[in-house]
């Protein structure tokens, strides 16, 4: 069967917006008068799944406000909300991008499940190669010029060996797009992770468990992909919507 469910991770703030997120989160900044996060729910439903859990924390109000008005081919789509705080307490009780996942176990139960997140734009296609339904956990990655800004994926044949974190040394140019393909065995994994270095709880320090038993996959994207998190790729994802959104204007972007 498809996979019909997926996560959308959108909690966070986005202080890289500086100025613009002062008052909204990220996911909400317009770009030719529309939010960004109306592109990415555009291309989740066109690529065919047709439930959406997104994860909500700050200012959930205005995500909601625009939920309402938000319409897929004339309908209003099926779209639950969580709000990762009220559930895991403040970010300074538990935060990191392991955290949505821990909010949604009780709505996907035990079926295989996309997760991204909220801030990223993924084509149409690249999301539709992510619905495998099989035994596998799968993590999109994509070739990269600076491969040292990202967490780099290291393979073992079709399989995921380990992400080294913005290597300081060149290991490879396939990097991770935050972009997966979950079995229900992710819920047991996460009640094995630790906090970080950093304080948080790691997406990818669950991959690396399920990597360590062979059980993760590399699927090569083929588009269009962007990390939505500065002022200047406001202009960047214009450019690219004037476009048309012509996934030959650029295969990647920061």
């Amino acid at each position: 069967m498809p996979i019909k469910k997926v996560v959308i991770s959108a909690a966070g703030q986005g202080t890289r917006m500086l100025e613009l997120t002062k008052d909204k989160s990220k996911h909400l900044i317009t770009v030719e008068n529309k939010p960004f996060l109306a592109y990415l729910l555009d291309n989740i439903l066109k690529a065919g799944y047709k439930e959406i859990i997104m994860v909500v924390g700050f200012r959930e109000d205005m995500i909601r406000e625009f939920l309402k008005t938000y319409t897929f081919d004339g309908k209003a789509p099926n779209i639950k909300l969580v709000n990762q705080f009220e559930l895991l307490g403040p970010k300074e009780k538990e935060y990191g991008t392991a955290c949505p996942l821990k909010c949604v176990k009780d709505l996907v139960k035990n079926e295989n499940f996309i997760s991204l997140v909220g801030d990223n734009f993924y084509t149409v296609e690249d999301l539709k190669l992510m619905n495998i339904d099989d035994e596998y956990t799968y993590v999109a990655g994509l070739e990269h010029d600076h491969p040292e800004k990202f967490g780099v994926l290291i393979k073992d044949g079709e399989f995921l060996k380990e992400i080294i974190e913005k290597p300081k040394e060149f290991v490879g140019n396939l990097i991770n797009t935050s972009l997966y393909k979950f079995t229900p065995e992710v819920f047991e994994k996460l009640l094995l992770i630790q906090k970080s270095e950093r304080g948080e709880y790691e997406i990818t320090d669950v991959i690396s468990l399920l990597a360590k038993e062979r059980k993760v996959k590399i699927k090569r994207t083929k588009n269009y992909w962007m990390d939505f998190g500065r002022p200047e790729d406001i202009e960047k994802f214009s450019k690219f919507i004037k476009n048309g959104n012509d996934s030959s204007v650029s295969k990647s972007t920061r």
